[in-house]
């Protein structure tokens, strides 16, 4: 018997800039199926086939371990020829599952011309089904894993990006669907750790204030317990994982590219760290390359798979903005760190803080934890001054005390004068502030203590 030799799982040249061609994967405003793709429910070997669809479950899940097998390749295959997120192809999983959703994509059985177009382009440059049989083969050696929706470890919160919708325009903005699998690399389950995580994100320029401030943040969250989420960039997302690295604790890298070959290449050092205390996941099969636009499709995982979101620094446009366009959009804690007025790198950060009325700002990691703990599980005390004797006075002595000089001594009668107070009234209070150790009485008249001041 013959075999066929593997293909390369890098793209083909020129497939790439193909690839996001059929992110919109809609064929009206809605960016939801249309009524006829729907309509063709009750026919064989359509999506959606009800009852005569053998092997999958509601939702578009499967029921046997060959019919999971079956998904999790066409799951791979559809990440390769559609970009995640895309509505058409998630809701047709949805309804009839992914393998037979990946026929009708190969077959250009679709009414979506831009869609059609997108997924012919990338299968003109390779076997769909084949290129995923080697990714999977090729992940078991590097020891990445896919984890598909099926699966025990699937985290469970990305399934609000079902519901999220954005009023601003463009295919990124339009296709924000769950995704269809994640390539993990690492040995914590999924789930466990995005259960309770907090994403921290920023600006790749940043300043020594924003990494310091991050750093400090992500170390104190990961020693209490939490998961640090960020996208492995220079700047605030370096920061914030090796804070949570520092204390020992776990983080989670979101990559927008294969996990294995984590960009930036500059953090390979630190990827491989995280890869031993956590996880470096991704929607994007194994050779695909991190571009531009794959980082605006990413973020919306960042914002929906995580407890709540810190930005720590953000220029006017920047990821961290769009990101936060996402938590907003899906009702999660939206938390920002203040900066200096006169710094460009916060400019985005005070911009969401005075355009968002549910951004809340943030300043610690208990005040972080305040936002995204259960109620009532992290209640912390804010921040004032040491306290001082005098701060319990009434408003009397507090007058009296006031009108004391720092210097020398003054009469009863000069201090009445000096308080706006009826003589009997300062005696009574002078007597109280003497028990309290706040004056002393001399010949000449009354002096503040010496540790008064």
């Amino acid at each position: 018997m013959t075999t066929n030799p593997e293909p390369e799982l890098g793209p083909a040249p020129g497939a790439e800039k193909h690839a996001h061609a059929g992110s919109a994967g809609t064929n009206d405003k809605s960016g939801e199926p249309r009524a006829e793709d729907r309509s063709r429910a009750g026919r064989p070997g359509a999506i959606g086939m009800g009852e005569g669809d053998a092997g999958v479950g509601g939702g578009g899940l499967p029921r046997t371990s060959t019919d999971r097998d079956e998904d999790r390749l066409a799951r791979v295959a559809l990440t390769w020829l559609v970009e995640p997120g895309n509505r058409t192809v998630w809701g047709l999983v949805q309804q009839g599952g992914a393998a037979a959703t990946l026929d009708l994509l190969l077959r250009g059985d679709l009414p979506d011309g831009r869609l059609r177009a997108a997924a012919a382009a990338r299968a003109a440059v390779g076997d769909a089904r084949r290129f995923a049989e080697a990714a999977l083969r090729r992940g078991e050696k590097l020891g990445a894993r896919v984890v598909v929706p099926s699966d025990p470890e699937w985290p469970g919160r990305v399934a609000d990006l079902a519901r999220l919708e954005l009023r601003t325009g463009g295919r990124v903005n339009q296709d924000t669907r769950p995704p269809l699998c994640f390539w993990v690399r690492g040995g914590l389950p999924l789930d466990e750790a995005f259960e309770r995580s907090v994403a921290v994100v920023g600006a790749r320029a940043a300043t020594g204030y924003g990494t310091h401030v991050a750093g400090e943040m992500a170390y104190a969250l990961a020693d209490r317990g939490w998961t640090v989420v960020s996208g492995g960039a220079f700047g605030i997302d370096a920061a914030a994982h090796r804070g949570a690295l520092a204390a020992g604790g776990r983080t989670v890298t979101v990559l927008a590219c294969g996990v294995e070959r984590p960009y930036p290449a500059g953090n390979v050092a630190l990827f491989e760290r995280i890869v031993e205390c956590g996880l470096i996941v991704s929607e994007w099969p194994l050779g695909a390359e991190p571009l531009r636009h794959r980082f605006l499709i990413r973020n919306r995982v960042i914002a929906a798979a995580t407890a709540g979101t810190v930005v720590v620094e953000a220029a006017a446009r920047s990821g961290a903005t769009q990101t936060m366009s996402r938590v907003l959009a899906l009702s999660r804690p939206a938390l920002v760190v203040p900066g200096p007025v006169t710094s460009a790198m916060s400019v985005g950060c005070h911009a969401i803080l005075r355009g968002n009325p549910y951004a809340r700002l943030v300043t610690s990691a208990d005040d972080v934890l305040e936002e995204v703990g259960r109620i009532g599980e992290y209640l912390s005390e804010r921040p004032r001054g040491p306290d001082r004797r005098r701060d319990a006075l009434d408003e009397e002595s507090a007058l009296v005390l006031e009108a004391v000089p720092r210097r020398g001594t003054s009469t009863p009668e000069e201090l009445a004068a000096a308080a706006g107070l009826d003589l009997r009234t300062v005696l009574r209070r002078l007597s109280l502030l003497e028990l309290a150790g706040l004056v002393v009485r001399r010949e000449d008249g009354i002096a503040l203590a010496l540790d008064a001041l």
